[in-house]
């Protein structure tokens, strides 16, 4: 069986992450020795192509280049993961028209099956979005105040409030009682990075420094501070 094999990762350093390289390529090992391997019908691996771009992006040059030989050869695109191909269910869709894929994480998937996951997908997706959405208008209708209170938009230039102090017992108190309130924003910022196809931890913190948002302590978030907020966002649901 001949096989074409893509891998796409978001930024050079999630090498670490579970969409990382390494990764990719134990996922895709280990579908290649249980579910094809069979000396009857040697496994031919044609090209290897890799991306570091975002999945919302059908113009990736390795990505192209794949698709390509894949239909020259009539051989099968592999990917350890669905989303690995892109974010967008048409883009699979119409995909899945003109090559055989498949995906090493759902080994026994048909096209058929491979759109429909792509589709759940994008309404678990959609969906997330707008519950977090839903959130941040009950807190606002509590009377609660949203958004980075560090932040006065000024022409792009940002400006810390004066007289912020964090070392105060009063500060603590309000930091600690903001604390969730700061976690729903957030999220709802890290699904908007996940959904323009940033993965990795800190890309996503990168992403959360860009938009100006700041920790309860008034930091910047790193990967750990936002793995953190994922978790205690994640075990609620």
């Amino acid at each position: 069986m001949k096989f074409v094999i893509y891998y796409r990762v978001s930024t050079v350093k999630q090498g670490k992450s579970g969409l990382g390289l390494e990764a990719q390529k134990r996922d895709i090992d280990l579908y290649l020795k249980s579910y094809v391997a069979d000396e009857d019908k040697p496994v031919e691996i044609l090209g290897e192509f890799t991306d570091i771009a975002s999945g919302s992006k059908s113009n990736r040059d390795g990505y192209q280049k794949a698709i390509q030989l894949t239909k020259r050869a009539k051989a099968t695109l592999l990917v350890a993961k669905l989303d690995r191909l892109s974010r967008s269910v048409a883009d699979i869709a119409n995909l899945i028209e003109v090559v055989d894929v498949k995906v090493a994480c759902l080994p026994n998937a048909t096209s058929f099956e491979l759109h429909i996951y792509a589709s759940l997908a994008e309404q678990e997706r959609k969906f997330i979005s707008l519950r977090t959405k839903q959130a941040l208008e009950a807190k606002k209708a509590q009377g609660a105040q949203l958004g980075n209170p560090n932040w006065i938009g000024n022409n792009g230039d940002e400006k810390k409030l004066e007289g912020r102090n964090t070392n105060t017992k009063a500060a603590t108190e309000t930091r600690q009682a903001t604390t969730s309130l700061k976690d729903v924003e957030v999220y709802e910022a890290i699904q908007e990075a996940r959904n323009a196809g940033i993965t990795s931890l800190r890309a996503i913190a990168q992403y959360l420094t860009d938009t100006h948002h700041v920790t309860p302590r008034g930091g910047k978030y790193g990967a750990t501070s936002v793995r953190l907020v994922i978790q205690r966002m994640e075990a609620n649901q």
